[in-house]
């Protein structure tokens, strides 16, 4: 019932649209601005007066059978109303990805009762007992369970937070949508996942990306696919396409020390290789990576095809390996494919 309750509270365009909700009326609600200076701890904490913000983790791991896996934890806060710092509605999602099955669970609670929430230090971020904590955001435990699996993961930063876009500021569209965003790559990531056939022990690599905006898609954008690719020489890459009105492209190549070099729009060139049904739908599962001004031309494939999110605003998610130019383990987030 108190799922129900709680839809019936999200935003409606949100939910009739899909990802294309994100680009409806941010009147009232805060703006990104590109003077702003993003500060830490104090930006690892929520920003109630923007529309909608996200803590998302993806872990590319291996376990101590051999095997890959992949693991999402991420917390969504939407603003029902502006000006109204309670007025807020959070909902959690955590993946399991394994060569055979995808897991999907997800959480739904209202902001200002205590069942979730997020505190930049020492730094927590809740709902029901979903959490994600540390003495720092660089150095936090991370747990989830759902109906079937769940996981427990020790996440340490072996490198800097890196700022996105023109430090901090991510342009999302030609008309000039934007994001506040940066993203922590650089985390060893070590624990157990709990599958219905046990306990697996797994370490790896994990990344943070932490995005709060308003209205980050235009009106014409329906969904994006983004990637995060970290290379065996240490470096790592994100990039995304966003689609409808014209393809948007931006990217960060990021250096083994984390220096960032960003790319604007056209830089980025991602190619669907192969398309698979999942969940009923086409969707792109093998794709062409390139970033010729940095000499990278890769072809990704997922650990499993079938990840999808099946839940209230559905999208594809999961981990991948790839192989070209460069080799190593990455991520992909596919939306809006109806």
């Amino acid at each position: 019932m108190r799922l129900i309750c709680l839809l019936v509270l999200l935003p409606a365009t949100s939910l009739a649209q899909g990802f294309a909700g994100l680009g409806t009326d941010a009147e009232g609600f805060a703006l990104p601005d590109p003077d702003y200076a993003i500060a830490f701890p104090r930006d690892h904490g929520p920003h109630s007066d923007y529309r909608i913000e996200w803590w998302y983790v993806t872990a590319t791991l291996t376990g101590e059978d051999g095997r890959d896996y992949g693991v999402q934890w991420t917390l969504f806060r939407s603003a029902l109303a502006p000006g109204e710092a309670d007025a807020q509605v959070w909902m959690g999602h955590a993946g399991i990805t394994t060569p055979e099955r995808h897991f999907a669970a997800e959480r739904f609670a209202r902001g200002g009762v205590g069942l979730a929430g997020v505190e930049a230090e020492p730094f927590r971020a809740w709902i029901d007992e979903w959490s994600m904590e540390g003495p720092s955001l660089s150095d936090v435990t991370m747990t989830a369970r759902g109906p079937e699996a769940g996981f427990a993961l020790d996440l340490v930063a072996e490198g800097p937070f890196v700022l996105q876009g023109a430090l901090g500021y991510s342009v999302k569209s030609a008309e000039g949508q934007a994001s506040h965003y940066y993203s922590q790559p650089f985390y060893r990531a070590e624990g157990v996942i709990d599958l219905p056939s046990g306990p697996v022990a797994v370490a790896g690599d994990a990344w943070l990306d932490r995005e709060w905006s308003s209205q980050p898609l235009s009106e014409g954008q329906t969904g994006w696919d983004w990637f995060s690719l970290s290379f065996e020489g240490g470096e790592r890459m994100m990039g995304f396409r966003l689609r409808g009105g014209g393809d948007y492209t931006s990217a960060t190549w990021i250096e083994a020390d984390g220096t960032p070099t960003p790319y604007g729009d056209g830089a980025l060139r991602v190619t669907p290789l192969r398309v698979a049904e999942v969940a009923g739908r086409d969707v792109p599962v093998e794709w062409r990576v390139e970033l010729p001004a940095e000499g990278v031309d890769v072809r990704t494939v997922p650990l499993n095809e079938d990840a999808w999110m099946g839940v209230s605003v559905p999208y594809w998610e999961g981990p991948l390996r790839f192989e070209g130019t460069h080799e190593g383990r990455g991520y992909l987030e596919m939306t809006g494919y109806e």
